[in-house]
């Protein structure tokens, strides 16, 4: 971004090169990408239909049909180029851009002679334009497409897309405004305010900016757009076909549009809508400025991590609406914690940490990415999960109506499949993740603990250097510095996570060196070499967790932690059901190698108990307590939540019952 590049430092290049890592991105590359690519074109057998590309060919008079898929479904196709143009800009694929440009031609012959840009309405409502913008996520799809606009010109240097996105942005500075004839209206649907700051960024049109900035302001201001606009309609609803009562300003807090953004308390409504929001208010507030989005983000920030999120850094609780509840409210078997969701925390955060080195930020990204995000998907790149469980029972998946949501085996697509592509551009993009610089401090901050060369430019000179790490099984993470230009005078900060407690011992050059900690990071100021070798050892070990009492869901239960890897316990390892295991609180937590988890993975084992099934009928729900059998001991196994679900079909659980409470 043109103004924030002169306060936080410009990141000239990064790449990946971890152990761990590396298997995920080259899995996206080589796998997710090319699956996807047939998952959008209807090639996957028994995998619910995309229509997405064939929309668009319907779209471009490239053949006769109807519209197939959600109202939605043109992001589908946005975030796969995204994830593409990501993919070709650290790894050149002939091939897979050829692919990539036929496909940019496709959506530019969608497009309108005024620029406009969405296959339902050209095929299935082309009078309704602009008409439900409550329900219908035109400026949604919009937003996508630019997004994958920007990766793609920035991946290849092509910018036939960009130009096709400018034009459409251009209609849509036409179309809303505080001008006459202009809608002061917004999306139901939050994406196309964090999309127009990124193409403000690539193309300096300041223009972009301020639509960014007019669609915050004017969101939940009175009178409300939403309500107006679903007055007009007469409450005709586009997903039941039918009129519906007109929502009031109170409910149109799951579209964050119940009062102004600056005045919002707490994380309300749709998790993903509120997140994508919370990105571009954190972008806006990082170019303009502005002490209310920053205030703003920072409670809401406060109240969403600190009261609303998941141990492995799922948000949204409920799947009604797939929404927060309320404070606290954190069910682990009815639980929604879409993959989206997830991903858009890490916008948030990455967002935060541009605008404030905080490692609190970074520790969620951490924890969201890990867990949650990397869990969604199977090892072999196929299969997805949308809600992210903590705990699975499968009969209640398959019988119970109100558990159907919680699935007990990753999917091969979905009707609505937001995720997947979703995944596969963030991994794709992870680079931008794990560094930031500011001009400002003549700092370089690490965020995450990924193998890695970087390369700054600071105002005394470049700075590179190359990042090795143990993570997410050693605490052990080693910087070589590899060039250091001019005066070699820079602060050096790495961030000390929470999950060692404060215990993290830095050496450079072999000495063990002091550092100031500020805002959570170990941050070392000197003048540098080439050569200069900085050692990082945070304390890694398996611990116990317990949840804040408020969350009745977790009371009289523990989760293991092991560095940023949250574990479960599996019926594979365990037996079930699960309910019958509990663990000795005062039991040691063993790290164990195990080769029946992929890639190296580190199991956790701990003395635990079962309560025995002896002595109970099947007719028999409920006895005195004195006349139960007595509890077993056990070896309880627990794996990291990322790998769940990749063996066989069967319960499980993040939080353990204690065996003494």
């Amino acid at each position: 971004m043109k103004e924030q590049q002169a306060t936080t430092g410009q990141q000239v290049s990064v790449r990946i090169k971890d152990a761990f890592w590396d298997v995920y991105t080259g899995l996206v590359r080589d796998t997710v990408i090319p699956y996807q690519w047939e998952a959008l074109n209807d090639r996957i057998p028994d995998a619910e239909p995309s229509f997405a590309i064939r929309n668009f060919r319907i779209a471009a008079g490239r053949e006769q049909g109807e519209f197939g898929g959600m109202v939605f479904q043109d992001s589908d196709v946005a975030k796969w180029l995204e994830a593409v143009g990501y993919a070709l800009a650290t790894h050149p694929d002939p091939e897979l851009e050829r692919t990539a440009d036929e496909v940019i031609e496709l959506v530019a012959a969608a497009q309108q002679e005024d620029g406009y840009l969405n296959t339902y309405f050209t095929i299935k409502e082309p009078g309704k334009r602009w008409t439900n913008l409550y329900e219908a996520h035109e400026l949604y799809c919009a937003g996508h497409m630019i997004e994958a606009a920007v990766a793609y010109c920035e991946g290849t240097g092509k910018r036939r897309l960009l130009d096709v996105v400018c034009k459409l942005a251009d209609h849509i500075d036409t179309v809303f405004g505080r001008e006459p004839g202009q809608l002061r209206g917004y999306d139901g649907h939050q994406e196309i305010e964090l999309a127009l700051v990124k193409l403000y960024a690539a193309t300096g049109e300041r223009r972009y900016l301020k639509l960014a900035q007019f669609f915050i302001d004017e969101r939940g201001t009175a009178p409300n757009f939403l309500v107006r606009e679903c007055e007009q309609r007469g409450g005709f609803s586009l997903w039941t076909g039918t009129k519906q009562p007109i929502p009031t300003p109170r409910q149109l807090a799951y579209n964050q549009a119940h009062r102004p953004v600056r005045e919002q308390e707490a994380a309300v409504g749709h998790a993903v809508r509120a997140v994508y929001m919370y990105t571009a208010m954190a972008d806006l507030a990082a170019l303009t400025g502005d002490a209310g989005l920053l205030e703003a983000c920072r409670r809401l920030w406060a109240n969403m991590t600190g009261k609303q999120m998941y141990i492995t850094g799922g948000i949204g609780s409920t799947h009604h609406g797939e929404a927060f509840s309320f404070d606290h409210d954190l069910p682990n078997d009815t639980v929604y914690a879409e993959t989206c969701a997830s991903i858009g925390l890490i916008f948030f955060a990455n967002r935060m940490l541009r605008l404030e080195p905080r490692s609190e930020y970074a520790d969620v990204m951490e924890r969201a990415l890990y867990n949650n995000v990397i869990g969604s998907m199977s090892q072999d790149g196929k299969h997805y999960f949308y809600v992210n469980p903590l705990e699975v029972w499968p009969r209640a998946s398959d019988d119970n109506p109100d558990r159907r949501h919680v699935k007990a085996v990753r999917q091969k697509w979905f009707g609505c499949s937001c995720c997947p592509p979703n995944v596969a551009r963030l991994l794709c993009s992870l680079n931008d993740y794990i560094y930031s610089a500011s001009t400002e401090r003549n700092t370089v901050y690490t965020h995450l603990f990924i193998g890695s060369e970087a390369r700054f430019e600071l105002p005394g000179g470049t700075v590179a250097f190359k990042q090795r790490s143990h993570l997410p099984w050693q605490g052990c993470v080693q910087f070589e510095l590899t060039e250091a230009q001019g005066e070699g005078e820079f602060a050096f900060a790495v961030r000390i996570p929470s999950w060692c407690y404060g215990q993290a011992v830095m050496k450079i050059n072999g000495a063990e060196s002091a550092y100031e900690t500020v805002g959570g990071y170990a941050i070392v100021s000197r003048s540098w070499a080439k050569g200069d070798l900085v050692e990082w050892e945070p304390r890694l070990e398996a611990r116990l967790i317990a949840a804040n009492p408020e969350i009745r869901a977790d009371a009289g239960k523990a989760a293991i932690e092991r560095g940023p890897l949250v574990y479960c316990l599996e019926q594979v390892d365990n037996g079930g059901p699960i309910s019958a295991l509990s663990v000795d609180p005062a039991a040691e937590l063993r790290p164990v190698q195990d080769g029946a988890l992929p890639g190296g993975a580190i199991a956790v084992e701990a003395a635990g108990y079962r309560t025995g099934p002896g002595g109970w009928q099947p007719d028999t729900p409920y006895r005195p307590l004195d006349q139960s059998p007595a509890s077993e001991q056990v070896k309880l196994k627990a794996v990291p939540y990322f790998l769940w679900g990749n063996r066989q079909p069967g319960e499980m659980s993040v939080w353990i019952r204690l065996s003494r409470v």
